[in-house]
Parts: C-alpha cells; structure tokens; sequence
C-alpha cells in the first residue's frame, strides 16, 4: 500500500509541475486553444480533428484541459466527429501510458522499492480494484493518466485495461461532446451543466465504492 501511494503521489507530482508550468508561463491557456480552433472552423474538419487529437495525446505528458478541449471539440465540430476524434485522442493518450509503464514502470518501482513484497502487493491491490478506479477516473484531473500508467506498471491485461477504459471514457466522452455541441459562446451553460453533472456522478459512485469497500475491509479484520 506505502508503495502504491508513494507512486502515485510522484505521478501527481509530475503532472502538477507540468500543469502549473502552463499555466504560469502562459505557453497554452484556454483562450489560446478557443482562437486556434476558432482560425481552423474554415478549413476541413480533419485538420481540426487532427489537432484535437494532438492536444488529447499530450495530455500524457504535458497537462492540458482535457474537458475544455471535449467542450470545444463539440462546438466546432459537432457531437459525431468530435466524439470521434476526442475519443481517438484519449485512447491514444492511455494506451501509450499503458505500455510505456508496463515496458519500464518495473524497472522505476524497482528504483523506488528494492522490497519485492511490497511490489507484488502494488500490483495484487491495484488490480483487484484498478478497473472500478479506471472506470471512474474521469471524475478527478490527472487519474486518467496516473491509473493509465499504474495498470501498464501493474501488468493489467490490455483487455481487462480496455474493457475499463471504454467503459468508463465513453459514457463521459459522450455526455461532454453533446453538450459541447448544443451549447455556443454566448450560452455555455449546457456545457457547464453536462461537466458538472458528470464529475458530481463519477465522485458520488466512487464515494460509495470507499464505503462499500472500507464495511468490507472492516468484515475482514473482524
């Protein structure tokens, strides 16, 4: 448990400095991404597809507002093709965490524990409950990436990883882009509604999770 949470606070701490290094040096705010989308509504709607899926790819390893660029994709270019390509864009993201963390995350944990006890119960604890935490990571900024990376590190089946991920991306993806799609700048509230509805969801179901599993945990000891 110390380890997996050891990881994890690394893992947010990365991305924490690449978000507050965006925003602080002002390379890619959200006005930035509005005018480059806004420049590119005339030309076909690949090309912004294209982008889309750029920004979600480096999302990885560079934060960036994920659900902002979902929002915006659905404005400019419609609920079919910006759930398309958004959901290329963060599947390409994860899987690429996914398999970079399972090729070289080992070689890391072992850098960060040379006790192989506490590795093998990194990895029978995440995979126990890592598919409800990928099912839910939408709910909270940077899980996505950081649970991306623990099931590749944590040797999760790619078909177990993916049965998660699409279980839990695509409701949300949909949700997002539909609402992106029927709301406009002067009328954003269906977008905000649709973000806050989503996330509010994911936390109630992942708060009842902990519930559940702490009464279970409990049981056990007893």
């Amino acid at each position: 448990m110390k380890l997996l949470i050891k990881t994890i606070l690394i893992l947010v701490s990365i991305f924490t400095i690449t978000l507050l290094l965006i925003k602080f040096t002002g390379i890619l705010t959200v006005e930035d991404i509005k005018e480059i989308f806004t420049n590119l509504k005339s030309q076909p709607s690949y090309i912004l597809g294209a982008l889309i899926v750029l920004f979600l790819f480096i999302d990885l390893f560079i934060a960036v507002p994920t659900m902002t660029i979902i929002i915006l994709a659905g404005y400019f270019i419609g609920f079919e093709l910006a759930l398309f390509y958004t959901t290329i864009g963060l599947l390409s993201a994860s899987l690429t965490g996914y398999f970079l963390s399972r090729k070289y995350g080992m070689k890391v944990l072992d850098k960060l524990s040379s006790n192989e006890e506490q590795k093998q119960e990194m990895t029978d604890l995440f995979n126990k409950h890592g598919v409800l935490v990928l099912v839910l990571s939408r709910a909270v900024p940077m899980l996505p990436e950081i649970s991306s990376c623990l099931a590749g590190a944590c040797d999760m089946s790619l078909k177990r990883f993916l049965f998660a991920w699409f279980l839990g991306t695509i409701p949300y993806v949909c949700v997002i882009t539909y609402a992106g799609s029927i709301s406009n700048l002067d009328n954003p509230m269906p977008a905000i509604y649709a973000a806050l509805g989503i996330t509010i969801l994911f936390w109630f179901i992942w708060m009842v999770f902990m519930k559940i599993d702490k009464r279970r945990s409990l049981k056990e000891i007893n």
